[in-house]
C-alpha cells in the first residue's frame, strides 16, 4: 500500500482553476504539507508537447476521437512519470484537470459518448481516480468574459469554440457531479475569489478531517504496482 492524496480541480474555461490551485498550494505549504501541483494536459515534457498539439489554434481540423486519444495518452504518461511517484512518496497531488475533463469535453460536448471516452481513459489510468474532485462551476457567459478580459492568458483552440459548445461542457460536468456525489464537490465559482477559496477549504477539510493541522496523516490509497 502507498500513501498520498489526489485532488483534482475541474471547470470550464475561465472558471478560475489556476488561481485556486495557487491559493491551495500556498495554504498547504504554509501548513507544512508536502505537495505537488501539476496540470493536464502537460506537467511533464512529453505531455506538454501533446498539449501543444491539442491546443494549437491552427489545429481546428482535429477530429474529436483524435483529440480524446491524445488527452488519454498525455494523461497516462503524466500519471506514470509525475503523479504516481508523488503519491508513492506520500504527497498531496493537486492537478488542474483530469479524466472528468475528457468526459465533459469530448464525451458530452463533442458527442463521442461518456461511456466511450471513459473506456479509453480507464485503459490509460487503470484504477487511479482522485480522492476528491473540486468542480468550479461557472456559466459560459461569465467564463468567456473573464478570458476576454485577461490579456495575459493564452487563448487556445478550445477558447475559440462557440458558446453552445461551452454550454454542453457545463452540462457534462453537472451530470458528472450528479453521478459522483461522493467524489465531486460543486463550488460556485462566480463568487468573489476569497469566497470561492473559503468554500473550497471547507470542502477539503470536511473530506479529510484535520488536514490543515500540523500533524497531517494522509489517507492510504492503491496506485500502480
Amino acid at each position: 500500500m502507498r500513501k498520498g492524496i489526489f485532488i483534482t480541480i475541474e471547470g470550464g474555461e475561465g472558471a478560475g482553476k489556476s488561481t485556486l490551485i495557487e491559493q491551495l498550494s500556498n495554504k498547504m505549504l504554509n501548513s507544512g504539507m508536502k505537495i505537488t501541483t501539476t496540470r493536464e494536459p502537460g506537467g511533464i515534457p512529453i505531455a506538454e508537447q501533446i498539449r501543444h498539439v491539442i491546443l494549437d489554434r491552427e489545429h481546428t481540423a482535429m477530429d474529436g476521437r483524435t483529440e480524446a486519444l491524445l488527452y488519454a495518452a498525455a494523461r497516462r504518461q503524466h500519471l506514470v512519470e509525475k503523479v504516481a511517484p508523488a503519491l508513492q512518496e506520500g504527497q498531496i497531488v493537486i492537478c488542474d484537470r483530469f479524466v472528468d475533463s475528457s468526459l465533459a469535453y469530448q464525451g458530452h460536448a463533442r458527442g463521442l459518448g461518456m461511456d466511450e471516452v471513459w473506456a479509453i481513459n480507464k485503459f490509460a489510468i487503470l484504477d487511479l481516480m482522485p480522492d476528491m474532485t473540486i468542480y468550479m462551476d461557472v456559466s459560459p457567459e461569465v467564463g468567456l468574459r473573464r478570458i476576454a478580459e485577461a490579456s495575459e492568458r493564452e487563448v487556445n483552440r478550445l477558447d475559440l469554440e462557440k458558446r453552445s459548445f461551452h454550454e454542453k461542457v457545463r452540462e457534462g460536468y453537472l451530470r458528472l457531479v450528479e453521478q459522483n456525489p461522493d467524489r465531486i464537490v460543486l463550488i460556485n465559482a462566480e463568487q468573489r475569489p476569497e469566497l470561492v477559496f473559503n468554500d473550497v477549504l471547507k470542502a477539503i477539510d470536511s473530506r479529510f478531517a484535520g488536514i490543515f493541522a500540523t500533524d497531517v496523516k494522509l489517507k492510504r490509497m492503491d496506485i500502480f504496482e
